[in-house]
Parts: C-alpha cells; structure tokens; sequence
C-alpha cells in the first residue's frame, strides 16, 4: 500500500465575515503522483492550497509531511519543507532575463557582486535536469506564455520543490504547449516528484493524473484513482447532480450582416501595434469565434466593438452604422450587447444591490417608468423573474453583487446582457473561472440567443469551448487574423494551435476566400 507523503486533515478555515472556505476537509497526496484538485468556483481549492503553502492559515486541523505534524507559517517555510506552488497568474520580472528571474532572493556571487555566469549556468543545468527547455538569456517579456510557465515551474524547482502546485496551468495555453507540459509533468512524476493539479478541465485530469479529490462547497466529497471514474461522474461529485457536458446546436442560418470590421489597425499605449489590417463580418443567426493565446488582439477587438475604445484605424460597423463616434451607450443602443472579460471592473457595480446591476442598462426607458419615477413593481416582477430563470443562487434581489461567488455575478452579468433584445452579442471569456454547471448554461444560452436570431461574437481562451460553441472560427496570432473557418468543425484542436502560435498562417487571400 502506497504511503502518503503528505497529509491535510480536518482542515477548516473560517473568514472574519463568516464565510467558511473550508470545513473538516482531508487532502493526501502519494509520492510520485499526479493529483487532481477539482471543485466549483468557489468550492475552497485555491483557499485549501493557500494554506499548504503558507499564504492562509488554518483555524482548525493539521498538516502531516512523512507522517510528522508541520506549521506552515508562510511561504518560505513551505519552501523549506519542500512545497512550491506556481500559480495562475505568474510572478515574473517581465524586463529581467529567465536566468535573472529563476535566482531571486538566491543570488550566486562572485567577489561580492551578483555573478551573471553563474546565473544562467544554473538555468542551463536545471532546464536539462527537468526537460524544461528555456534560454537563461532570454527576456521574460518576451517569453510566449507557455515558456513563462516553464520559468515559474524551474524557479520552484531549484528551490528545492518536491510537492508541485499548479493552479489552472493550461488556461491559457494552446494544445502543443498543453501537451508539451504535461510531457514535462510526467518526466518530473518519473524522478519522484509530486504534483498537485487544480483545474476545470476534466478530460485534461483523466489524461494526465492517477488520482483525484473533489470538494464541493468547502467540504471533500471524495477521491477516487482516476482510471475508476468517467469525466460525468467527476462532474457529477463537483456539483451534486448530473451535468450535461456537451453543446446542443443544429446548424447556423445565417440572416443579413450585423457587424462588419474593416481594415482595422490599432497601436497601443506602449506604442505597439496590436491590430493588424483585422477585417470580418459576422450575419444574424451566426456565433463567431475568436480563438488565440491571450494577448493577440481578441480583447482590443471586443473594446472597439463594444464602443469602449475609439482610438483606432479603420472602420466598424453595426447594422450598416459606424460606431466611431458613438458613446458606449449609443453604441448598446444600436443592438449591442457585451459580456467584459473583467466583469468586475466592467461588467458589475460590487456595492450596488443584484436588481440594481440587472437594471443598470434600462431603467432610464419608458417602459420602467412611472411618471418621474421608477415603476419599482415592474422592476422587481422582471429582476425575480431573471433571478428564476437565470438560477442565480442568492438571497434575493436585494442582495450585494459582491457577496455571490464568481458564476453566480456572471450570471447576472448574463441576465442582463442576454434580456436586452441585442442583434449582436459579444461575449468575452463569458466562463472564466466559473464552475462547469455555470459554464455549460451560459453556453447553452447562447445557443439559444443564436437560434433565435442574434449574431454572437464568443472572444475565449478556452479552446474546447471556443471550438464546440462556435459556428465560424478566426484564429489570431500577433495581432492578425491567421486563420478563418466557415465551419468550426473542420477544424482540428492540433491545426487551431498551430495557427495560434503562429506555425502556420492562411495568406490574405485564403481568409477572404473561406470568409466571403
């Protein structure tokens, strides 16, 4: 029987606002395995890893390495103990080398000055050690997202790691780099190392890891070795009923053009250019999806269209009207809808109450008012109304947006840009960091919106998502388009990222054929 070389038990954590992230839960984890943490939003993974590596601390329970009880105080005592921990958003020096990076706060020397030789020296040795390839010379900057995983993984490693946390890892990575990690995961898992994998995506912990713990609503529902379950019953433990994992759709009928970008070229603060001569149309009754590694104009496209940004080359339009000068308001109201991917910068007011956020885009039109007031029973009638259909788990209308749990704001967020009657749709990672039962009915809801008429342009880092959800496909690489699919499911998951990283490339003409 395998020992554990690490044991959480009974561990509860109770904020000062008496949110409970944790109650009595049990984590274990075998030496030389891969091992799934998977849960909904808010289920308490990243809380219960906090705690691990020292950046919470727990009210109740312990924590066993090699069977002995240890306090972690912070993270440099779980370095100590040889806990390291890669998060979700990297903590690199962007203008320093990866050899710069992998040695802060462990300097080598020479003669009393910080010894760059001996720096990337250490880089070489470690990336051979552990197959995880980088150039030591290389600035951070300039990494792919990918080969600035690699840097946060070997600066944990070097620090002597022998338990590996690695919250949402391949959220923003294309299928090759996807493939190419877990190649390296393997390797490490060969040489005795432990690795902890957090994640939503349930076909990538049935390929990859031996076993997996599932929590659900801060409490540990179970574990089970991997090979024993299907991705449905995962799922169905993450949230405590049968969840349908795939897309229902018939075939597009495409309507008249709502939107038409032309030409557009945009250069940005930093005086880069970000946009490159993008141009597409998108008809009535039809979801376009824009697939690319994070950074390569998606997000700037969504603020032009959306009217939040008018510093640009070039010309959009919605129903045969340019939104150049158009307001954000003018623009939504020339039939735009927009799901933000930073819902809580842009998409909700935190301190404003559930009803309030879902009116914030109406309540100035007649049809909510009552003479110079508000016709506050209408209101109320079509907030609960949303709230029913919508399954928004609250208190009530009246309730603080900032007290829901993540899937619960977007799907507010929803409620109020799918009920807008909008001919066009533009829904920017609408799943983010939501659990798989928010995230299938958010999915399903724009099916629906496109069956009934509205064109949806889907912007999402998620490539299963972006592929199963769309009916048309661009690719962008660089800020380009580098590729253009009149029928999403032509295309393979291998071919989406070899255009995403640039590998390969339509020419101009080709795109205007398979688009025209």
């Amino acid at each position: 029987m395998e020992q554990n070389i690490l044991s959480m038990e009974n561990i509860t954590k109770v904020y000062p606002n008496g949110f409970v992230a944790n109650k009595g839960v049990n984590f274990s984890v075998h030496e030389g395995e891969i091992h799934a943490l998977v849960g909904e939003n808010g289920a308490g993974k990243s809380t219960l890893m906090k705690m691990l590596f020292g950046s919470e601390k727990p009210d109740e329970g312990r924590i066993l390495l090699h069977g002995k009880e240890i306090q972690i105080d912070n993270p440099t005592v779980a370095i100590q103990y040889g806990i390291g921990m890669v998060h979700q958003h990297f903590m690199l020096v962007p203008s320093l080398s990866v050899a710069d990076n992998l040695v802060i706060g462990m300097e080598p020397k020479k003669k009393g000055l910080y010894d760059v030789a001996k720096a990337e020296e250490i880089t070489r040795e470690a990336a051979q050690k552990y197959n995880l390839l980088v150039d030591p010379q290389a600035k951070v900057v300039d990494l792919s997202v990918g080969l600035k995983q690699k840097v946060e993984i070997l600066k944990a490693l070097v620090r002597g790691a022998k338990i590996l946390i690695l919250d949402e890892p391949t959220a923003v990575l294309t299928p090759q780099e996807t493939k190419e990690l877990f190649v390296e995961l393997k390797h490490l898992k060969t040489q005795g190392y432990t690795v902890v994998f957090i994640s939503h995506k349930l076909n990538e912990v049935k390929e990859l890891c031996d076993r997996v713990t599932v929590l659900r609503a801060g409490r540990s529902i179970g574990m089970a070795n991997v090979a024993d379950v299907s991705q449905q019953d995962i799922s169905r433990m993450m949230v405590g009923r049968d969840v349908r994992l795939d897309i229902e759709k018939d075939k597009p009928h495409p309507g008249d053009t709502v939107l038409k970008v032309s030409h557009i070229n945009k250069v940005n603060a930093l005086g880069k250019q970000v946009l490159k001569d993008v141009s597409f149309s998108l008809p009535h009754g039809v979801i376009l999806g824009i697939a690319g590694v994070e950074g390569n104009g998606q997000s700037e496209i969504s603020e032009i269209i959306s009217g939040m940004d008018r510093s640009f080359d070039g010309e959009a339009e919605i129903n045969g009207k340019s939104i150049r000068n158009m307001t954000v308001r003018q623009v939504r109201e020339s039939g735009v809808a927009h799901i933000s991917e930073d819902r809580m910068t842009y998409g909700i007011v935190g301190d404003g109450t559930i009803a309030e956020n879902i009116i914030s885009d109406r309540y100035y039109k007649k049809e909510f008012q009552k003479g110079p007031l508000l016709d506050q029973k209408k209101i109320d009638e079509m907030v609960d109304d949303l709230i029913e259909k919508f399954n928004i788990k609250c208190d009530g209308k009246d309730q603080p947006i900032r007290m829901l749990s993540g899937g619960n704001m977007q799907k507010v967020v929803a409620a109020r840009e799918f009920t807008n009657h909008a001919d066009l749709i533009i829904a920017n990672q609408p799943t983010r960091g939501i659990d798989i039962g928010a995230s299938m009915f958010l999915r399903n809801k724009l099916v629906e919106l496109r069956d009934a008429g509205a064109a949806v342009l889907l912007i999402s880092a998620d490539l299963s998502e972006v592929m199963e959800v769309s009916d048309r496909l661009i690719v962008m690489s660089g800020g380009r388009i580098s590729a253009y699919f009149e029928d999403a499911s032509e295309v393979t998951e291998e071919d989406m990222g070899l255009y995403m990283l640039g590998l390969k490339q339509m020419t101009p003409e080709e795109i205007r054929r398979a688009s025209s």
